[in-house]
């Protein structure tokens, strides 16, 4: 836990979840600058009395500031959520003070404080920006943040392209501010997302099929060098078992396994809810609507019983928002060991230079290489 100092006060905050060797902030720079902004330190104050919406809000630090304005938050992450639900109680906030929506919820009908936190997805702030226009209205201040190297001007188009005229303030400790005037009189387009495409041959039962990915889904435009060398090298079974396809983005891996596998029963989770929607339509299509699927967003292995899972199919993320890390797979990985059967097994995809072999060896006492090339490698650890 770290203490951020605002405008209104000091807070204490961290990152979901808690650990306390993480050195990694629950705040930055950008989150600073509109806080100032707000409240007036350089200027005038913007009025939030009215309805205040925070969207892709990275820890809650937005929020939790703001929390006596009751705003609403908008969230893609599951471990946003839960950052600010745990930082809201820390800092005395009750987090019925704010209403939380993920981006697959009916956004609030009027909107008069639009604050931004500027997505690594271009295409999740297309979609999100689209979803809210309806929302705002001549009135409405619209303000965006982010880092220096996260707005471009393919992002500045777009908020004057979906809302209305659009500036940008200079940049104060690496991070710069976006202004946006409302234009009633915009004609206002639907989102293009979701997309979907046919998927090349070659990747066995998945060849040819379709997949959808709502915005902001890894790999959304096409399908990715590791998933593919992936579905390659699926381990082959027969008969009932209850496979996990942990962080499963759209879900191409978990629907290949259910495909080649007839009576298994496949639990896709992701953090993401944008992932988990995508994951969800692709299995459907493509296995129908009476196969057995189960979908959560949550925090990686957390919400699956102990020895109930008999295969777990993961392509762990290195990275959390902009953070290099392997905090993730290391919690996907014990996770899978406490999920998993006597016996089950957990099959990996990861560039070989991560070396998580040498996780898997500490958590499983085991490890052997499936499959590799020059750059990715499948890794499986069986549970003694």
């Amino acid at each position: 836990m770290n203490r951020f100092t605002t405008p209104w006060g000091e807070l204490v905050l961290a990152r979901f979840p808690e650990d306390p060797r993480d050195t990694l902030r629950a705040w930055d720079a950008a989150d600073e600058y509109l806080l100032r902004h707000l409240h007036g330190t350089d200027g005038e104050p913007v009025d939030l009395s009215g309805e205040v919406a925070v969207v892709g809000d990275r820890w809650g630090a937005l929020t939790t500031a703001l929390a006596a304005h009751q705003p609403v938050q908008i969230t893609e992450s599951f471990l946003t959520r839960e950052a600010t639900r745990a930082n809201l109680a820390r800092n005395g906030h009750a987090a019925g003070g704010v209403r939380m929506l993920s981006t697959r919820d009916t956004p609030p009908d009027r909107i008069d404080v639009l604050l931004v936190r500027v997505p690594k997805s271009l295409a999740l702030l297309e979609d999100q920006l689209h979803r809210l226009a309806p929302a705002v209205h001549e009135g409405t201040v619209v303000v965006g943040t982010g880092r220096v190297t996260e707005i471009h001007t393919s992002t500045l188009r777009l908020f004057e392209r979906i809302l209305g005229p659009t500036r940008t303030s200079l940049a104060v400790k690496k991070a710069r501010l976006i202004f946006c005037t409302p234009d009633p009189a915009l004609r206002r387009t639907a989102s293009p997302w979701p997309h979907r495409y046919a998927l090349p041959g070659g990747i066995g039962v998945m060849s040819g099929r379709t997949v959808t990915n709502h915005a902001g889904t890894f790999c959304a435009e096409r399908l990715d060098i590791g998933t593919r060398f992936f579905l390659s090298h699926l381990p082959q079974g027969r008969g009932p078992a209850r496979i996990v396809d942990l962080g499963c983005g759209n879900g191409i891996v978990g629907t290949a396994a259910a495909l080649a596998r007839p009576g298994a029963e496949v639990v896709f989770v992701d953090e993401s809810y944008q992932a988990v929607a995508s994951a969800e339509a692709t299995f459907r299509a493509n296995a129908g609507p009476d196969a057995a699927g189960e979908f959560l967003v949550g925090d990686g292995m957390a919400a699956v019983p102990a020895e109930s899972v008999d295969l777990v199919l993961n392509n762990p993320p290195f990275h959390t928002h902009q953070a290099t890390t392997d905090a993730t797979a290391w919690r996907m990985f014990t996770g899978s060991r406490k999920a998993l059967r006597p016996g089950g097994e957990l099959w990996v995809v990861g560039n070989r230079h991560l070396g998580y072999h040498v996780k898997l060896r500490r958590i499983f006492g085991n490890c052997e290489v499936v499959a590799g090339d020059p750059k990715f490698v499948v890794l499986r650890a069986v549970k003694r």
